[in-house]
């Protein structure tokens, strides 16, 4: 009897060089967003402005499934699911840093920001082990924070421990990011738009009657320049991305999208190049490199043994 040839295990596996372009795209998209909320803010009070956020992305995804002919799952348990994914992901990480950077210098929390993928490595290994995390992974989630700090600058690091309520709330928004990265599998089998536009209209509602009660919306007078700033934020860095999000987190994993943490950082260093002039300092360039091979190491799956 003939025996039928093995399936080819590299057909069920993602196109890395896409995984890549998308991982880069989605930081960029993320990384963009802190422009969009530094002018947001100027004359739009953060709850009110997440609130916004979340309801215009979310409401932007429901009209692309509708238009696509599809429709959201009706289950109870599915919107629950929805509602922590909210709250992780969105919801309590979101009012989280706005609050905090109130007070905390950019350095310092752009790079306790980064510290994402760290609690990501270490819920994995200690308590889901949904997906394989050697010394590989540990290698590079460690070279990108070194990396993010050299990029920063060190003197960044000594403002940390300054402000430790403010600056404990950004390592518990991150320690929010890396759960939500996690959680994030159980919507596997659904199409990512489903889990970004049901987690995001769960955030809507449930910062919504927040901002109406602190903020009272209809007494504001936003700029234009917030307005817009609003819009590309809820389009691009939140509606899009989100979709691209839980699209990472079902073909390289939860840490391996975690990853985008530490490429948003050269990413602004190379706008600021680019666009405002700025040079780059050795500790720069040493920096990129690091975070490069940091996400190299934490995205490119090993070999399987034959």
């Amino acid at each position: 009897m003939t025996s039928l040839p093995a399936p080819d295990a590299r057909a069920s596996q993602p196109d890395l060089r896409v995984e890549l372009a998308l991982l880069l795209a989605l930081a960029t998209l993320w990384g963009a967003s802190y422009c969009f909320i530094r002018i947001g803010v100027e004359t739009i009070p953060p709850l009110t402005f997440i609130a916004g956020r979340t309801l215009i992305a979310g409401s932007i995804l429901l009209a692309v499934i509708r238009w696509r002919g599809l429709s959201l799952p009706r289950e109870g348990a599915v919107w629950k699911r929805f509602l922590l994914q909210a709250c992780l992901n969105s919801v309590l990480p979101f009012t989280l840093i706005a609050w905090a950077e109130q007070t905390v210098d950019a350095g310092a929390a752009a790079i306790l920001n980064a510290t994402t993928p760290i609690f990501a490595f270490v819920i994995t290994l200690l308590l889901t082990r949904h997906e394989a995390v050697g010394w590989r992974k540990a290698a590079g989630v460690f070279a990108g924070l070194g990396g993010t700090v050299l990029i920063i600058g060190t003197e960044a690091v000594d403002g940390i421990g300054r402000d430790l309520l403010a600056q404990g709330a950004i390592v518990l928004a991150t320690v929010c990011y890396a759960g939500a990265a996690i959680f994030g599998r159980v919507f596997k089998g659904l199409d990512p738009i489903m889990p970004a536009a049901g987690s995001l209209l769960c955030g809507a509602a449930l910062l919504l009657p927040v901002s109406l009660a602190v903020d009272r919306p209809w007494t504001l007078s936003p700029s234009p320049d917030s307005l817009l700033a609003l819009a590309g934020l809820s389009v691009f860095s939140t509606a899009l991305a989100f979709v691209l999000y839980f699209r990472l987190v079902h073909t390289i994993g939860a840490v391996p999208t975690t990853a985008q943490a530490y490429l948003r950082v050269p990413i602004g260093v190379g706008i600021g190049v680019l666009m405002l002039g700025e040079t780059l300092e050795p500790t720069m360039l040493a920096g990129c490199a690091a975070v490069v091979l940091g996400v190299v190491a934490m995205t490119i799956p090993a070999r399987s043994r034959s």
